[in-house]
């Protein structure tokens, strides 16, 4: 017989970042969140192997994707296989970087599984129940920006409803080029910990209040995307702001943060993105000035960490 060659072709595909606009937690709660991708990308390399990955997570992603093939009547061999990760996405500061890993594996397995290459809806299918696994009672808003680029008006009524809206605008210039984003230190707890013990706990003990907070988040949404829009540079500030209290609320955004924002106070207004953070950092926060080279100045003399925000109209895609 003739020996068996592992065939070494290498397959890769990029996934963006995200930052949530607004819309964080009450997203949970079937209400919508405006998400844009960004410049910040994750690229997951994958290769035929004789040894089977021992990764953890890398192996639920995988299985993810058999699952989901048996279930499309696809047949499937459970190769083993090698791979390499390259990112751009800061860790554990609310820009998605769990999320654009789901992705960007997800869409190489399928590929590697089958030898073609799956619509984007079929990626974001499986990259979400990856999400799902890592953050139990995922919403879906991050594998989703990730999958879809650009902007994203996301909102899951049920399991089974999800609406998602790839929007047809850009975030206009004249905003964009005063958008920041700003690290105001990692997190110490967990995307879960913060939606199931921080808010969860605080919608059990006072449905009523957060319940609130939770519809005012919601009109704060829809202010953003109008503000887009028209190029309403006043009510885009403003939807920033409440967004910002509102997320106070819900107490997840940590004294640090709280502090930060306020020395930042003489270049602009920020929020937080994302989960948050409660004893230490709550991940970037998104910040508009009006004074960028103040504020880089700033940031630098500080040794505050940034980065200049810079949307991204590119989903996941396969790298040559």
């Amino acid at each position: 017989m003739d020996q068996v060659t592992i065939e070494k072709k290498k397959i890769s595909y990029s996934a963006p970042a995200k930052v949530i606009l607004s819309g964080e937690h009450a997203v949970v709660y079937g209400k919508p969140a405006f998400v844009s991708a960004i410049d910040l990308r994750l690229k997951f390399t994958i290769e035929a192997s004789k040894k089977r990955t021992e990764d953890k997570t890398i192996s639920t992603i995988a299985q993810r994707v058999r699952d989901y093939l048996q279930k499309q009547k696809i047949v499937v061999t459970d190769k083993h296989f090698s791979y390499s990760i390259d990112s751009d996405i800061p860790l554990r500061r609310g820009l998605g970087s769990s999320a654009a890993l789901s992705i960007a594996a997800s869409a190489a397995l399928l590929d590697f599984y089958t030898g073609r290459e799956f619509n984007k809806e079929a990626i974001n299918n499986v990259g979400y129940q990856s999400e799902k696994y890592f953050h139990i009672n995922a919403s879906g808003v991050d594998p989703t920006t990730s999958c879809f680029g650009g902007l994203i008006y996301y909102r899951k009524e049920f399991e089974f409803l999800k609406n998602i809206s790839s929007l047809n605008f850009k975030i206009p210039k004249k905003i964009e080029d005063n958008l920041y984003l700003i690290d105001s230190g990692k997190s110490n707890e967990t995307s879960g910990y913060l939606i199931h013990t921080v808010v969860g706990g605080l919608y059990n003990n006072k449905p009523q209040f957060v319940e609130t907070v939770l519809q005012d988040i919601e009109k704060v949404t829809k202010r953003m995307v109008v503000s887009m829009i028209k190029e309403d540079e006043q009510f885009f500030v403003k939807s920033i702001i409440d967004n910002e209290i509102l997320l106070e609320m819900l107490g997840v955004v940590s004294d640090k943060t709280k502090e930060l924002l306020k020395k930042l106070e003489p270049f602009g207004i920020g929020k937080m993105t994302g989960a948050g953070g409660v004893k230490t950092g709550s991940g970037y926060i998104f910040f508009y000035t009006q004074k960028p080279k103040d504020l880089e100045k700033y940031c630098s003399q500080k040794k505050i960490p940034y980065l200049k925000f810079k949307q991204s109209f590119e989903g996941v895609k396969k790298e040559i």
